[in-house]
């Protein structure tokens, strides 16, 4: 793929959700009931962007979160919390159990992420905005101290919405900080509606590249591409890398698909847990 090209979109064709995914989803469910609230929309956008790093791209050691050499993830947009539990606690950072105590008091698991309490969490996030600047100082960290580990950050398409964002692109831009990547996931939806019609983020892709980054767009549900792109990271060895993960808010849950009001839900109870577990049934 010539990554400084642009995609044509319409050409994606997203292959059903396999046990795998569902898996990953249905843990994120147990957090819901856990915590009887989450942000839905945000957390089923992300599972197939945390499942291929785990899995395939991240160098990490669960039983030492703080090894010095792992790759650093720092999920910017924080409220998509329980896709970044799900994924941790099944890589073992912490047991399967602990995500049934999302919210709870004194859990480790929050809201949003909190450095220092749940094991595998990089940075505390949640005021939108932070995560990408933090990315840049590790970057130059790694490029000072000579260490080889890459920095992934995750951030969302209405999150990109904050100045701090693009302050800190002219950095990563001016510094060609090869080892950090950002990926967006661009399921067009925010808090109170598209992103097209709360401040318009097209064209997207070039964006990125006038802030010199090398730039890409993916089907963000579509593992092999994903894994793929992941694979050739850097996109450009002078720059760093931008993948544009095209997304669908609640993917996964047939009635919440594409809808802003699965955003978040500030009360689930019994009937809607068990209207999403049958939703994410295999087959």
């Amino acid at each position: 793929m010539d990554h400084n090209s642009r995609m044509d979109i319409s050409k994606f064709e997203t292959p059903e959700l396999d046990e795998r995914s569902l898996a990953l989803r249905r843990l994120t469910v147990k957090g819901l009931a856990g915590g009887g609230r989450g942000h839905i929309g945000s957390t089923f956008s992300l599972i197939e962007i945390f499942r291929v790093l785990y899995d395939d791209i991240l160098n990490f050691r669960a039983d030492q979160p703080r090894w010095p050499d792992r790759d650093r993830c720092i999920l910017s947009k924080g409220h998509g919390c329980l896709a970044l539990y799900a994924i941790l606690a099944d890589k073992g950072f912490f047991p399967i159990a602990d995500v049934d105590t999302f919210c709870h008091t004194n859990s480790k698991l929050g809201g949003h992420p909190e450095f220092g309490k749940a094991p595998g969490v990089e940075f505390s996030t949640g005021a939108l905005g932070h995560g990408l600047p933090v990315g840049v100082g590790m970057a130059l960290a790694a490029r000072i101290q000579k260490r080889n580990h890459r920095i992934i950050v995750i951030t969302g398409d209405g999150e990109i919405n904050e100045g701090s964002v693009w302050e800190a692109a002219l950095s990563a831009g001016k510094h060609k900080l090869k080892n950090l990547t950002v990926m967006v996931d661009y399921n067009k939806l925010q808090s109170y509606g598209p992103t097209d019609y709360v401040l318009p983020l097209e064209p997207l892709a070039d964006k990125w590249r006038t802030f010199g980054f090398a730039t890409t767009e993916v089907d963000g549900h579509n593992v092999s591409a994903l894994r793929e792109v992941l694979s050739s990271l850097p996109l450009d060895q002078s720059k760093p890398s931008a993948i544009i993960c095209h997304t669908i808010k609640s993917k996964g849950i047939s009635y919440a698909e594409g809808k802003a009001e699965w955003h978040h839900k500030s009360k689930i109870g019994d009937k809607e847990i068990a209207e999403l577990n049958a939703e994410l049934e295999p087959g």
